[in-house]
């Protein structure tokens, strides 16, 4: 009842029918009224930047309006990541992560709280690490890798992408787990790290599916295991670092969207709901396979899950070697 003087108010009333006609689900049917900013915290060509491009594409298609990539790299992917946790909650700004989000809290004094200052959306992508070694390194398997490091103690040379990356994390995490110590070289970049790995310069390397590959493949590399708990599609006969003896051992490499806190849970459902559709298409999954991933996708509680685990482990990891950022 709206009554002023007696008499109903029509300013009153206009203002409630305008509150309830604004209201966060009529607002999120609406939605997106003008473009969407997906930030990639990397540079363009690389793993990430390929997903949020195809993101973006995706999501233009089935929202109808643009989706447009920010590139925004540096100090590891956190300025990107900041930018996006400190932008507007209203739906218009994004931001896609890799799993390197997770170990950057263990790295680095972050500006922005990596949980807390977040709203996760979808888990993007999933794949595994594919242990290689350089082909006379006498190991087929994981087991193999363990037994060597512990008859040799520190004599095993691992590579990776660098100091305090995920591939650097991934091994340690794998050597703390099997109580061996191996010697750890890093390099800036895959590249390099794959090219001395092939030459034997150094011996074991935890690579990325889609730039291991056609080095296995020639023979140049030999598959040992995938870091995974289950085998992936494109080696269905190396099997998973758990089955190889190492038990629990499970480290997914993914991406994902996450926006700022307190992002209205109509257009976190609206976004998540169009991705897991699109996730389920059969050129989205034929495109991420060429990136050596598969989809993902799942709830927000999911993803936000995965996020904190990630960062604990990491932390963990990162405390007990005693790793420092470059």
């Amino acid at each position: 009842m709206f009554k002023l003087n007696g008499q109903y108010s029509l300013v009153a009333a206009f203002a409630a029918a305008s509150a309830v006609a604004f209201t966060p689900t009529a607002s999120a049917q609406n939605y997106p009224t003008k473009s969407v900013r997906i930030i990639a915290p990397f540079a363009p060509g690389g793993g990430t930047d390929f997903i949020a491009r195809v993101a973006a594409q995706k999501l233009t298609e089935a929202m109808g309006q643009q989706f447009i990539v920010d590139n925004r790299p540096g100090a590891g992917g956190s300025l990107g990541a900041e930018l996006g946790a400190k932008s507007p909650p209203d739906g218009y700004t994004f931001t896609l992560i890799a799993g390197s989000y997770s170990v950057n809290p263990a790295l680095f004094k972050l500006a922005f709280d990596p949980v807390n200052d977040i709203t996760p959306v979808i888990q993007l992508s999933q794949g595994p690490f594919l242990i290689v070694a350089t082909p006379s390194l006498p190991v087929k398997t994981a087991k193999d890798i363990i037994a060597l490091a512990k008859a040799k103690p520190g004599n095993l040379l691992y590579a990776s992408s660098g100091q305090g990356s995920i591939t650097h994390l991934a091994t340690e995490l794998f050597a703390d787990m099997a109580g061996i110590k191996m010697t750890h070289v890093p390099y800036k970049g895959t590249g390099p790290a794959i090219v001395d790995t092939i030459s034997g310069q150094t011996q074991l390397l935890w690579g990325s599916i889609a730039p291991s590959t056609p080095h296995v493949k020639s023979g140049k590399l030999k598959a040992i295991a995938v870091s995974t708990m289950k085998r992936v599609e494109a080696f269905p006969d190396v099997p998973t670092v758990n089955e190889s003896g190492l038990k629990g051992y499970d480290v997914v490499l993914w991406h994902g969207l996450i926006a700022p806190k307190n992002l209205p849970r109509p257009i976190l459902e609206r976004v998540n709901g169009e991705l897991n559709k699109i996730l389920k298409n059969k050129e989205m999954q034929d495109k991420l396979a060429g990136d050596g991933v598969s989809a993902a996708g799942g709830t927000p509680e999911q993803f936000g899950t995965l996020i904190k685990r990630d960062i604990d482990t990491w932390r963990r990891v990162v405390q007990k070697a005693g790793i420092k950022a470059e």
